[in-house]
C-alpha cells in the first residue's frame, strides 16, 4: 500500500470508526499530506525510497523545525502533531509499522470535545427503521444495529466477527480490541433473537462461498467494511429524521451514556468497552450530569 493511501485508511478510520467530524477528517487530510510531501522531500534528498515505515523520530522533530520556520502559530502546530500522533498509532495499531516516531513529542495539550451521544428516544428510532424494510440487507441491518447498541463494540470489532465469536446458548460475544485485546461482552435476548434470526434467515441469503467466515456480508456475499456499514447508518439516520450527525460510533457513546445513567458503575463500563484506562470511560460521566442531579434531589433527604 502506498504512503497516501495508507494516510486515506487511516482518514477513513477517524471518519467511520472514531466519528470525527467532516471539518477535522479535512483539517487532518491537509496535515498529513503535508507530512507526506515533507517525508517525501527528505527522502529524496538522502536518496532513500519514501515510506513511513522508515519516519523516525529525527524526521519527525525536522517537520516539527519546518513547520516552525514557516511560521504556522502555535496552536495549529498543535493539531499538526496531533494528526500525526493518531496517524502512527493508528499504523502501529494496524501493524504497518513497529515504532511510533512521536511517542517522545511533546505537545501543547489540544482540548478534547465531549463524544456525542443521542438520546434513548433517538437511539429508539434510528434502530426501528431497518424494521420497517424488507429486503436481506435490511434484516442484516437490524442484527447490526442492535448488537452495536447492545454491546457498545467498535464498529471495526463488528464487522470483524467470524462465526462461533456469538454465543447464542450463554448470550455473549467475544470481539477483539485494539491490540487484539480480547474481551466477552453480555448481549440482551432482544438484540440475540434479531442476531438469531439473521444468523438462521437472512445470511444464507447473501451468503456465496460456504468458506466464509465474516457474520455480517454483503450483496456479494464479502465481508461488510465499515464504510459500507457507516452508509447505511447514514440512510437510516435521514429516515429517522434525526439531524444530528450520526457514525457507527455514536451508538457506542450512546451505549456509555445511557448504561451510565440507568446505574451502570463506571468499572463495569470501562470493561464493557475495552477502554485500558478508566479516565477513557470517565468522559462519559460528563454526559450524564442531568441524571446525577435528578439522582441527587431524590435521594438526598434535605432535598426538596
Amino acid at each position: 500500500m502506498s504512503m497516501r493511501a495508507e494516510v486515506d485508511s487511516f482518514l477513513n478510520y477517524i471518519s467511520v470508526e472514531k466519528g470525527f467530524s467532516a471539518n477535522t477528517a479535512e483539517a487532518y487530510r491537509n496535515d498529513l499530506y503535508q507530512m507526506l510531501s515533507f517525508v517525501e522531500s527528505e527522502a529524496a534528498k538522502r536518496g532513500l525510497m519514501p515510506q513511513w515505515a522508515s519516519f523516525d523520530q529525527e524526521m519527525m522533530r525536522g517537520f516539527l523545525l519546518n513547520l516552525k520556520e514557516r511560521g504556522y502559530a502555535p496552536t495549529t502546530q498543535a493539531r499538526k502533531v496531533a494528526a500525526a500522533k493518531s496517524f502512527f498509532d493508528f499504523l502501529v495499531t494496524e501493524g504497518k509499522t513497529r515504532e511510533d516516531p512521536t511517542q517522545h513529542i511533546e505537545t501543547p495539550r489540544v482540548g478534547r470535545s465531549l463524544p456525542k451521544a443521542i438520546s434513548v428516544n433517538q437511539t429508539r428510532r434510528l434502530l426501528e427503521q431497518p424494521y420497517r424494510l424488507k429486503t436481506p440487507e435490511a434484516e442484516r441491518d437490524r442484527a447490526m444495529l442492535e448488537m452495536l447498541y447492545a454491546t457498545g463494540m467498535r464498529v471495526t470489532e463488528l464487522v470483524s466477527l467470524n462465526l462461533g465469536d456469538v454465543d447464542m446458548t450463554e448470550g455473549f460475544v467475544r470481539c477483539y480490541g485494539k491490540g487484539r485485546k480480547e474481551r466477552l461482552i453480555p448481549i440482551h435476548q432482544k438484540a440475540l433473537q434479531t442476531f438469531r434470526e439473521y444468523l438462521d434467515k437472512t445470511r444464507p441469503r447473501l451468503s456465496h462461498r460456504s468458506e466464509e467466515k465474516a457474520v455480517f456480508l454483503n450483496r456479494r456475499g464479502e465481508r461488510l467494511t465499515r464504510q459500507g456499514f457507516w452508509q447505511k447508518i447514514k440512510e437510516y439516520a435521514k429516515l429517522a429524521g434525526l439531524e444530528v450527525n450520526i457514525t457507527p460510533h455514536t451508538l457506542r457513546h450512546s451505549f456509555a451514556t445511557h448504561m451510565l445513567s440507568g446505574g451502570a458503575d463506571l468499572r463495569s463500563v470501562q470493561e464493557l468497552l475495552g477502554h485500558a484506562n478508566i479516565s477513557t470511560t470517565q468522559v462519559y460521566t460528563h454526559l450524564t450530569s442531568d441524571h446525577v442531579r435528578r439522582s441527587y434531589q431524590k435521594s438526598h433527604p434535605r432535598a426538596e
